[in-house]
C-alpha cells in the first residue's frame, strides 16, 4: 500500500494504524519467511485504540521482536533490509528503538546499526541508553560520527548527546558536566549542513540552562568570523539573550546598553478575540555616534487560568541601526489555542526588549 493511501488524521498516533501494521507485516514477511505476521498483528492491533503515539511506537518494537525469528544479530540483518521500505521517518524510529531495547548489551554491533538506521528515522532517542550505560565509550564512537560524510549521522552525534533532549531520556551526567561532549561540538562548529548546525545550536541552548558559563567559554574559543559558526552561536545563545545575559550579548557582538530611544510602541487592536491578529508596531531612534547592533524581542505576559500572568519572550528582529538613525517596523501574531498554550481572557501586558533591556510596554485585552 503506498504511503499516500493511508487514511488522513490530525492525530499523530494514527501514523500507527491497522493499514500501516498490515503493510509492515507484509513487508517483513517478504524479507523473512519465518516472520510471524499473525503474532505481529495480534500484538499491535489488540488494544491499539487505547495507546498514544509513544506507546504505539514501543508496542511496534515489542511486536517485531516477538515475531522475528532471532537471534538479535540475525534480526538486525533483516531490519537493515526493511529500513528502506518503510518510507516514514517516525515509523522508522522504531528500528533504532529496537536496537536500544534489545541490543544494549552488545554495543559493538548495536552502535553501527544505529548509525545505519538514523538515515531512515533519527536514532537520537535510542542512543541515550548507551550513553547512560557507558558514556565514555559511546561518546568516542559518536565523535567519529561527527566526521561522517552523511549529515544524518553527523546530526546524530550532536542531537543524541544533548543533555535535555525533548522527549528523550535526560542525560544527568551531561547535565551536570557537559564538557565530555564538547569535542563533538568542536568538530561540528562550522558544519556546512543547516540541519546539523541547528542541532549544535540546540545542544548549546540545552547546556546554557545548567552551565551557561561553561558553554560561553566554549563558544568564545571559536572563530565567530565564520558565518556558519556565528549562526550556531547566535542561535545557541538565544535563551541567554532573551534573559539579557550580558556576556552572551557581547559574545554575539552586541552591547547590552545601547543608547536607543523608543519613539513609539503600540499594539492594535487594543481588544481582540481568539482567531484574530495582534499587530505590534515600534519606532526606534539611535542616539549613538556609530552604527549599533540590536537584538529586538517582545514579551507577552499571558494571563493564566488563576488570573496570574506568565511571560514568554518572542524573537522579533536582529538589525544594525545607523548612527542617529530611525527605524519603524511591524509584527503580526495570530492568537489561537495550541496544545501547549491555552489562552485566557484579560489584560495582557506586552514589553519591548532591546539587547536584553525592557524599554517600553503596552497592553491589549483578550476577550472570550
Amino acid at each position: 500500500m503506498p504511503a499516500d493511501s493511508f487514511p488522513e488524521s490530525n492525530q499523530l498516533k494514527d501514523w500507527f494504524n491497522p493499514p500501516r501494521y498490515r503493510l509492515l507485516a507484509q513487508q517483513l514477511s517478504s524479507l523473512e519467511p519465518k516472520f510471524n505476521a499473525t503474532k505481529f498483528l495480534g500484538l499491535t492491533l489488540e488494544g491499539l485504540a487505547d495507546r498514544e503515539l509513544k506507546a504505539r511506537l514501543h508496542q511496534t518494537v515489542v511486536a517485531m521482536h516477538a515475531a522475528l525469528p532471532g537471534p538479535f544479530r540475525n534480526n538486525l540483518a533483516i531490519l537493515r533490509k526493511f529500513a528502506p521500505l518503510i518510507q516514514h521517518s517516525f515509523i522508522a524510529v522504531g528500528l533504532s528503538d529496537y536496537v536500544a531495547e534489545y541490543g544494549l548489551e552488545t554495543p559493538k554491533i548495536s552502535l553501527p546499526a544505529l548509525k545505519y538506521f538514523t538515515r531512515f528515522g533519527s536514532a537520537e532517542f535510542a542512543i541515550r541508553p548507551f550513553l547512560i550505560k557507558d558514556q565514555t565509550a559511546t561518546l568516542e564512537v559518536m565523535l567519529r560520527w561527527a566526521e561522517d560524510a552523511d549529515e544524518q549521522v553527523r546530526r546524530l552525534a550532536s542531537e543524541g548527546a544533548r543533555p535535555r533532549l525533548p522527549w528523550g531520556q535526560q542525560l544527568r551526567s551531561l547535565v551536570d558536566d557537559p564538557r565530555p561532549a564538547f569535542p563533538i561540538l568542536e568538530t561540528l562548529r562550522a558544519d556546512p549542513s543547516l540541519y546539523v548546525r541547528k542541532s549544535v545550536a540546540n545542544h548549546l541552548n540545552d547546556i546554557a540552562k545548567d552551565n551557561a558559563e561553561l558553554m560561553l567559554d566554549l563558544v568564545e574559543s571559536w572563530d565567530l568570523s565564520r558565518p556558519e559558526t556565528k549562526w550556531i552561536a547566535q542561535h545557541g545563545l538565544r535563551s541567554l539573550i532573551k534573559q539579557g545575559h550580558v556576556r552572551a550579548l557581547r559574545v554575539c557582538g552586541v552591547e547590552p546598553n545601547p543608547k536607543i530611544k523608543v519613539i513609539a510602541f503600540e499594539c492594535l487592536p487594543q481588544a481582540l478575540k481568539l482567531g484574530e491578529y495582534l499587530q505590534l508596531s515600534v519606532e526606534l531612534e539611535s542616539r549613538e555616534a556609530a552604527p549599533t547592533s540590536l537584538i529586538i524581542d517582545y514579551v507577552i505576559h499571558y494571563i493564566k487560568a488563576s488570573g496570574a500572568s506568565a511571560e514568554k519572550v518572542f524573537k522579533w528582529k536582529n538589525l544594525t541601526l545607523g548612527a542617529r538613525a530611525k527605524i519603524q517596523f511591524l509584527r503580526r501574531q495570530l492568537f489561537r489555542d495550541f496544545s501547549t498554550r491555552k489562552h485566557h481572557a484579560g489584560t495582557h501586558r506586552v514589553e519591548l526588549q532591546v539587547n536584553g533591556n525592557r524599554l517600553a510596554s503596552t497592553s491589549f485585552v483578550l476577550g472570550t
